[in-house]
Order: C-alpha cells, then structure tokens, then sequence
C-alpha cells in the first residue's frame, strides 16, 4: 500500500507553488465570449446581452407551475420555529423531498425536475425569503454537493447511481475546507491513497465548516492522492456514502446567523471509497471545485435578492407609517435616501442575477467572471441593504422578532436579517478572495501575451519571444481604448433617457482598461501583490455590469409590462446615478490611497508593537478559570437529544 505523505504536507508550500496549485486548477482559455471579460478589456459588447434574455416556453412552463407549489408549501412553514430551535423540522424536510425541491436542478432522466437555472435562482428566492437557513441547505445541497458536479463531470455509472437518490431526497455536502485551509487548496491536509489492488483509496483527514454535513447521505470530498506508480496524484474529488465507516460528525457548528444550517466538523480515518466513486481524474478535483463553483455561486446572489425584495416592502411599509416630526419618516431626506438605495439596488440585483442566470442556460456565454461579480457585488449590497433596513426601524431593527411579539407588535425579523446575510461575503469565496479570483481573470489577456516579461523565473530567449507578442497586441488594443461609442451623443438611443448611462459605462470601461494597463506596466511582476489596486479594478468593473445589467433590464420591462408605467427607467436612472457616484472616488483611490502605510502599519501590529493600545480591557476568550464555571457547549450528541425532546 502507498504510504500517505506527511501530515505536514501544507505547511511545505511556499507562496510560489500555492500560486501555482490555483493557476492549474482554473480554466485556461476563453472558447467562449464573455460579456464582464470584455468590459475589463475596454469594450462594451452589448449585443451579448441585449435584448434581455428570456426562458424558453418549455423552462418557463415548468418553472412556474413548481414555483406555484413552493409558494404554497412555504407558506406553511414557521421560521421562527427553525430560528429559535436551531434546526429545520423534520416536517419541512419531508415536504422539501414531497414536491422535488432536492431535485430542482437534476434533470428529469434521473428523476429531477430539470429546472432552468433562471427558475432555480427564483425559487431560491422564494425560499431564501422565508427561512434563509433554509435556503442555504437546498443551495448547498444542488449548488455544490453531489449533484453540480456529478452532473458536470460524473460518468453515466455515477450519474445512474447518485443523481436519482438526490433527487429524491438524499441530502449532500461538499467538503474542501479544512481547520488550517479555506482558500489555499495546495495546503490541502487530507489525503485519499490508493489501495494496493487499486480498487478504492483510504480518505484520511478534518473537514471544517461541512454544511449539511450533519445529517448529509452523500458527501463531495476533496483529498489528495500521493504520487506513485500508476497515480498521478493531487488533489481529487470523491463521492462517499455519508454512513460509511470511519466518518465521524464530530461537532455541529453554530454561528451568528443561519442557526438552523446543520454544519459541523467532519474526520474521516481509513474511510474505504471505491475507486469508481472518484469523479474525473487524479488531481482534478481542484479544477472540478472551481468549474462547480462558476454557477453554483449564483445560489448566493439569489438569496441577496430575496434578502433586498423583503427588505424593500419592509421598508417602504415602516417608513409610511412610522410619523417623526409631523411627517412619516419616509419623507424625511436621509431615510428617503435610504429607501432609495435599498428599492434600486434590489432592482439591479434582480437583473443582475436574471441576466447571468439566463446566460448560464443558453451556454453562449462563458459567465465564470459574471457569476463570480454576481456572489461579490450582492452579497457586499445585500449585506448593506439589511444594515440599512435596520437603521431605519430603529429600535425595532435592533430589537428580535420575537421580542417584538411577545409585546404585541409585528415580529420583524430585521437583526435576523443581518446576522443571516453576513456569512454571504465570507461564503464560496470570501469578498477578498473573490477579488483576486476576478483579477486573475479580468488581466487574463494582459497573462496571456505578456506573462513571460513579469515573471522573474522566465530566461532571455523566453522574454524576447513575450516582447514580441506583447508588442503586437498592444499595438492593436491600446488605440481602441482612445475613443469609442460612449462619445457620440446619438449613441444607444433605443434606450431613450437611460442612453447616458451606457455610454457613461463604454467610456469608463476604456478608462478601466487603460488604469489595468497603467498598473502592469508600473508594477509588472508585483502586480499580484499590489492586491487593493486589483480589488478597485474589479469593483470598477463591478459596477459596470451591475449597471448594463440594470439597463438593458428596464428596456426589456418597459417593452413588456407597460403596466409598469414609467418604473423601470426610474429605478434604472437612479440606480445608475448612485453606481457612478461609488465609481468616482475607486478611480481615485488607485493612484491616491493609503495602501502603503496600511501595509507598514499592519506589519508593525504584527510585529507587536502597538501592545499597548491593547492594554486596559480583559480579553474574555483567553483560557483560564471564569466564576460561574464556563462548560463548552453541548456535543453532538447532546444536541440530537435536545431536538429530539430529551431534556
């Protein structure tokens, strides 16, 4: 039998080869036009995403009639059960398995619903809007469990096999990260070595933050296979049975919001997994991680958007009847802002996450930067929206829904809100990882002509060969980035007063483009670190998206609800409005920023030397005997026993 490397196999990995574990795991190469991709590059390429794209009648049919009866069956559901019993009723589950909820996005082959992704986003939302725990077990479940990348990349044994039981019900967890790795894979500890007979692998290792991972039938694991004859080894993907010997749920996790998510702390010891239960290649997994995550982050986004809708009517309810100084608080100038931002941003994450949606389920698009700006750009709004809801009820947003009730008023559950929506920007890729994940990307051209001139390591011969591509693009891309359509007065005029505004967005993904070239010409190989000017670039380009998408969705409503009046193009306008008020000051923090002192003073904390500010507060985290006798919190254990009615 192979032996298994060093436990301290992570602690090896210098920033070179981690960088180099993530270039060979994404997706190299564009086969595929991206809308976001070019808008980094300088161009405006709306005729990917204009008109607005729609479900076909088949998906819309389909879509609507589940819908129906989600709406039905989550009206029946008590939140503040699962909010304040920490768990989500067996009941619930059983009538989630009763309509095909587990199923949304398998296709009908294996027993799913086959559901668009558009109508998957929807019914998130609708879910998300009810019980926000809720919604995170089904995403975790489709979006990243056994059933994206089984679908994805399962051969058709694997597919037969799994895709019907979780159609029908079983639960499904992915397990990545671990107590010392959450977004550098190449420090992976687990690892899956092969058995002498080679017909499965021995999994070994902890697995942190397992959502669904409690009660999960099916498990997605990633663990790295050592190198061998017959074994190319790295990091892997496998499906285990939840129950199989040797996984022990160690502990059920609790946080600040989502209290009814049942994730844990996972160790796997010997855990026998045949070797036809891997999914594609040895050292894949990472690639099949990354390919899983460019739609199945669109899950989050859906429940932003459910997030922002709630909080509109909550807030446009509040402030009409809450009277201050003789007149409803909605009329007073700041709250009225307020309510302004959360209505229109609602409204450009709803187009946002329709339009990406869409284009994930016509494939004309490679979306990977789309989906990734989606989860970034709403969970960061969403998270705003909900802090800003709060202000504005007051007291009352601070205050419980449940105390709320106990005296008699509305239980709003607004502080429930922003204690769910937080971990959204810590989810599938924390906001910082999500910006150097769109950097890698939005410079991709830049890499792909020039790399060889930035990078240290690369011989003379090499360099002169890169100087010779560079030198070709660049003369060809720099010259469009000096004029285009946004300069011409008459330029988008179908979209009537909303024309400024893309031309506004050509002009200023020239000038993006130019900042981007500007930077890699000053900083050339220490670009990657120069890693605040990157997280600038792709808000810029955030925000850009966010407003095409916006604006093309208000033509796409005028022509086809004129019911709605005038509405669409106002919140389109004045969305537009405030998009380009946050662009201005990112564009001149590029060149003006306090990125290095903050450096300098942060390695200074670090080195100790501010201690002293520290001084006169009691840090009641660190060991040592509390009166009153601290305990830790129950076991797992425990805690069945307590939601099961024991005492």
């Amino acid at each position: 039998m192979a032996e298994p490397r060093s436990a301290d196999h992570g602690a090896q990995v210098d920033e070179k080869q981690a960088r180099s574990v993530a270039e060979q795991a994404r997706e190299s190469g564009w086969e595929l036009p991206g809308f976001a991709k070019e808008l980094y590059l300088g161009r405006l390429r709306l005729d990917l995403v204009h008109p607005f794209p729609e479900p076909g009648e088949e998906a819309r049919r389909d879509g609507e009639a589940f819908l129906g009866e989600l709406r039905a069956f989550c009206a029946e559901i008590d939140p503040a059960r699962i909010e304040r019993e920490e768990c989500i009723p067996d009941e619930v589950i059983d009538g989630l398995r009763r309509i095909g909820a587990f199923g949304m996005k398998i296709p009908a082959e294996y027993g799913g619903l086959g559901l668009s992704q558009v109508y998957y986003n929807r019914a998130l939302t609708l879910v998300g809007s009810v019980c926000p725990a809720l919604g995170a077990m089904l995403s975790a479940h489709q979006s990243i469990g056994v059933p994206q990348p089984v679908r994805m990349f399962g051969d058709q044994d694997q597919k037969t096999s799994f895709l019907p039981r979780c159609a029908r019900g079983d639960i499904s967890a992915f397990l990545l990260t671990e107590p010392d790795v959450g977004s550098d894979p190449a420090r992976l500890h687990a690892t899956a070595v092969p058995t002498e007979d080679g017909s499965a692998y021995l999994l070994d290792g902890v697995k942190l933050w397992t959502t669904n991972g409690v009660v999960a039938d099916l498990l997605v694991v990633m663990a790295r296979v050592p190198e061998g004859p017959g074994h190319r080894g790295g990091v892997s993907a496998f499906v285990v049975e939840g129950d199989s010997p040797g996984i022990t749920v160690e502990r059920r996790n609790r946080f600040m919001g989502l209290r009814g998510i049942e994730n844990g702390l996972t160790r796997l010891h010997r855990v026998r997994v045949p070797a036809e239960n891997r999914l594609g290649k040895e050292g894949h997994g990472l690639r099949i991680a990354l390919s899983t995550l460019n739609t199945g982050r669109l899950s989050l986004p859906a429940l932003c958007v459910g997030a922002g809708k709630w909080s509109t009517r909550i807030a446009r309810e509040w402030a009409r009847e809450r009277v201050q100084w003789g007149r409803p608080i909605g009329e007073h100038e700041e709250v009225a802002g307020k309510i302004s931002y959360i209505t229109a941003t609602t409204y450009a994450m709803d187009a946002m996450l329709e339009l990406t949606g869409q284009m994930a389920d016509e494939g004309r698009n490679d979306i990977r930067i789309e989906a990734a700006i989606a989860k970034l750009w709403a969970s960061e709004h969403a998270w705003t929206i909900a802090d800003e809801l709060v202000q504005i009820r007051g007291g009352r947003g601070y205050e419980t829904a449940e105390s709320l009730a106990a005296r008699g008023e509305r239980g709003v559950p607004a502080e429930q809100l922003l204690r769910d929506l937080r971990i959204n920007r810590i989810f599938e890729g924390a906001t910082e990882i999500m910006h150097l994940l769109i950097a890698r990307e939005a410079v991709d051209a830049h890499l792909s002509v020039a790399g060889d001139l930035v990078d240290p390591d690369t011989g003379t011969s090499d360099k002169a060969r890169a100087a010779a591509r560079a030198g070709g693009f660049y003369a060809k891309w720099l010259p469009t980035l000096a004029v285009g359509q946004g300069q011409t007065p008459s330029a988008f005029g179908e979209f009537g007063p909303l024309a400024p505004h893309l031309r506004y967005v050509e002009r200023t993904s020239r000038k993006l483009a130019r900042s981007t070239f500007y930077g890699m010409s000053l900083w050339q190989g220490k670009m990657e670190v120069k890693q605040a000017f990157l997280a600038r670039l792709v808000d810029i380009g955030a925000e850009l998206f966010a407003m095409s998408a916006v604006v093309v969705r208000a033509r796409h409503d005028a022509d086809h609800h004129p019911e709605r009046g005038s509405g669409p193009f106002e919140l389109a306008d004045v969305f537009c409005r405030q998009a380009r008020r946050r662009i201005a000051p990112l564009f001149e923090a590029l060149w003006s920023n306090t990125d290095d002192v903050d450096g300098k003073l942060s390695r200074r904390v670090l080195g100790d030397s501010y201690t002293w500010l520290e001084e006169g507060v009691i840090d009641p985290s660190l060991p040592g005997p509390l009166i009153g006798g601290s305990e830790p919190g129950p076991s797992l254990e425990e805690d069945q026993h307590r939601r099961m009615g024991g005492t």
